[in-house]
């Protein structure tokens, strides 16, 4: 498989879950750190295409709970403008493998990336 790529933090356990997986795999594979290293303004739009606005917010981050209810109305109409202000918002770790992007990670994650590789 080529061009796999991690978004997330490097303090995020789920994304060291995802970067450990996919090295025992044997997926090679980039790390981005979304606050340092990604233009947000080019890949949220393109990430809530793929997957929604459900998928990418996370509603369960000391982000999320920190905001008002005002700023988390804001977020539900605008929500590339919030995830882009505040990445940490961002569900991680997003994966991206060519036009596949996953949000999250979980074992059907890393069986979902073997499945496409195997093709």
């Amino acid at each position: 498989m080529t061009g796999l790529t991690v978004y997330g933090l490097k303090n995020c356990d789920s994304c060291k879950k995802a970067v450990e997986a996919l090295n025992a795999a044997g997926l090679g594979h980039a790390f981005v750190d979304i606050r340092e290293d990604v233009d947000l303004v080019v890949k949220v739009p393109d990430w809530l295409d793929a997957v929604g606005a459900k998928a990418l917010v996370n509603t369960r981050s000391t982000t999320w709970r920190n905001m008002s209810e005002e700023d988390r109305e804001i977020a539900a109409g605008d929500p590339a403008g919030v995830l882009i202000a505040h990445p940490t918002l961002i569900k991680r770790p997003v994966v991206e493998a060519g036009s596949t992007v996953i949000v999250g990670w979980s074992a059907d994650s890393l069986d979902g990336l073997l499945a496409g590789a195997a093709e």
